[in-house]
């Protein structure tokens, strides 16, 4: 939506697709919120004081709320219990891009958000299913303007999904995934951000991967 000259935040038009099911197949953090209230308060946060922390690049920021909307964590540790429950596939965000290999974790239905767990053969199918927790926090990864319209030359179908919300229980930044790095640095060419890729970024981004799992929602991932 286009950016009264006073507001610090505007949703890109890309970003609409996470609230309320308007893409079923997005396998990112959901959020069943009005959208238009959802940058009200977000912004009310930074009026009254919640900074804006610096990002990965000097046009990317973070705000970090209260997760007032009820939104589920969009990654799970990697246990024993639910190791068996990951997938992986190739996906593309948009038709312009490069399918990538993710691994995920599905959730049974967008409605219930609950993951299928079964530790052994023997339990009751009322306790297979565990909820997903909710997140204690919403991670709010901003762009700037003159960002998107760059990115947007480059790639005029693109929107930028960096600039949305990520449901989890830190009030900072956890790495974003390898293939996120990697991306970027093929450039704006190829959906990326282009950022160059830093080695000891990347070893970190691993690190916390290989122990971490994305949650889907939706059929099939969609290249997040």
């Amino acid at each position: 939506m286009p950016a009264a000259a006073q507001q610090t935040f505007f949703l890109d038009e890309f970003a609409h697709k996470q609230f309320n099911d308007v893409n079923p197949d997005y396998s990112g953090t959901r959020i069943y919120f009005d959208s238009a209230d959802f940058v009200a308060r977000i912004q009310q946060y930074h009026d009254d004081g919640r900074e804006l922390i610096g990002g990965y690049a000097p046009f990317c920021k973070h705000i970090f709320v209260p997760n007032f909307t009820g939104a589920r964590l969009g990654s799970l540790a990697i246990t024993q219990e639910n190791r068996h429950l990951l997938r992986s596939a190739y996906s593309r965000r948009r038709p312009e891009e490069l399918p990538v290999l993710s691994r995920h974790a599905p959730t049974l239905t967008a409605e219930t958000c609950r993951l299928i767990v079964r530790p052994n053969r023997l339990t009751a199918p009322s306790q297979d299913v565990q909820p997903v927790p909710e997140a204690k926090f919403l991670n709010c990864i901003l762009y700037s303007r003159d960002q998107l319209m760059k990115e947007y030359e480059a790639m005029p179908e693109k929107g930028d999904p960096a600039d949305l919300p990520e449901a989890q229980d830190e009030d900072y930044e956890t790495p974003m995934q390898p293939i996120t790095i990697m991306r970027n640095s093929l450039g704006k060419a190829e959906g990326g951000s282009g950022v160059p890729l830093d080695k000891d970024t990347y070893e970190e981004s691993a690190a916390f991967w290989d122990t971490h799992a994305a949650i889907l929602v939706g059929q099939k991932p969609s290249g997040e």
